[in-house]
């Protein structure tokens, strides 16, 4: 499979679908990994514990310390029982009641956001992405003058994730986690002498018995969420909006019965996935829907092919906003489901709310643009008119 075709790229599921009828689980020799395709292949090896994240430092280490150091240091690449103390921390200072916290904050800034758009924008630059910024830089503690280096940040470490990525990516990237770090450092400092009711100060302080977090899984910990709850947001929202104005039937539904609207961002969520792939190696030899992995090999999870199944949901391909039962993956299972989720729903549910109020004649004013990436799908613009 070539992951880096652009055809793949602007609509992977028909070869997705493809790949899952031919096997669940199949060897890729382009990627020297394992995919799992179906259902029910992903949802096993996500479930697994034979199936885990096993951080390896990327050589020369020299080069990639900062990048190794935010990695190694937190819950998403390690599995039991770091794993299970790192997020056990985090998540008694993330369950301090930050979703409610900042669900009125959210609402505010969404109708703030498109108050000032005016009659065209673009969903993801004028809307999505600052909303999130916003939303993240409340949860973390991050002074308002700091916010505009929050997206750059993010963006250029995530691209990382990708399977084709080239030496400026790269250095970008290692800028960007070197940076983030110091700036997350001086922050936690500042929290020690001054806290308050932000995730820093509470991950500051955040003890299981005499057991704390270290300055450097502080850091990790802090990045993780970012990372993983901005790009989720910006790129679910982008990539569901289009897809319900694409299917005005079902944008038309949603109207005329707000109550659809958590269905609804679960069935944005499940069409297009903003995460299409998670990786899992294994540790001993694995039998897969009949198919044996044996130790040491990874295995790609495809997201993106599990949430079009047909063996579990009816008219896979086609957008349903009152989809029940929606038992998608795109945010994991198992041992690392994301923790954020939460929150990304009340984003998600806030945004999509707000924007049908504010755009009660909401079309596309121009073709998206599809981004370059798969492992992180979502458009780089996506230009509406509200007249």
């Amino acid at each position: 499979m070539d992951f880096s075709d652009p055809g793949f790229l602007a609509d992977p599921y028909p070869e997705l679908a493809r790949l899952r009828q031919r096997a669940a689980v199949s060897f890729d020799p382009g990627s020297g990994r394992w995919l799992a395709a179906s259902h029910a292949a992903v949802g096993a090896v996500l479930r697994d514990r034979r199936l885990g994240r096993f951080w390896r430092d990327r050589e020369p280490a020299e080069v990639y310390a900062a990048f190794n150091l935010l990695h190694r240091e937190q819950m998403m690449e390690n599995e039991p029982p770091v794993h299970t103390r790192l997020r056990s921390l985090v998540a008694k200072a993330f369950g301090r009641g930050h979703v409610e916290r900042l669900g009125t904050a959210v609402a505010a800034e969404a109708a703030a956001l498109l108050a000032a758009a005016g009659d065209e924008f673009d969903v993801l630059a004028d809307f999505a992405e600052p909303l999130a910024v916003t939303v993240i830089a409340e949860l973390l503690g991050v002074p308002r003058a700091d916010r505009h280096r929050l997206r750059p940040w993010s963006a250029a470490i995530v691209r990382m994730y990708e399977m084709t990525r080239t030496p400026e990516i790269e250095a970008a990237a290692l800028a960007a986690c070197g940076e983030f770090a110091g700036y997350l450092r001086d922050l936690a400092e500042v929290r020690v002498a001054e806290p308050g009711e932000d995730l820093i100060s509470h991950l500051v302080a955040v003890r299981d018995g005499s057991d704390r977090l270290s300055g450097d899984e502080l850091v990790a910990s802090a990045i993780l969420l970012l990372n993983a709850g901005h790009e989720a947001s910006v790129n679910g929202l982008g990539n569901g909006v289009v897809a319900l104005l694409r299917h005005p039937g079902e944008l038309a539904r949603v109207r005329a019965d707000r109550a659809l609207i958590p269905a609804a961002v679960e069935e944005m969520l499940r069409y297009d996935s903003p995460s299409q792939l998670f990786v899992r190696t294994a540790a001993a030899d694995v039998e897969i829907e009949g198919v044996t992995v044996p130790a040491g090999a990874e295995v790609a999870t495809l997201l993106g092919a599990a949430n079009r199944d047909p063996a579990v949901f009816a008219d896979p391909d086609g957008f349903d906003a009152g989809r029940d039962p929606n038992p998608h993956l795109s945010f994991g299972a198992g041992l690392h489901f994301c923790l954020g989720a939460p929150l990304a729903r009340v984003e998600l549910r806030t945004a999509l709310a707000a924007l049908l109020d504010r755009a009660p004649r909401l079309a596309l004013a121009a073709e998206p643009v599809r981004g370059p990436g798969f492992v992180l799908r979502g458009f780089d613009s996506v230009r509406v008119s509200v007249r």
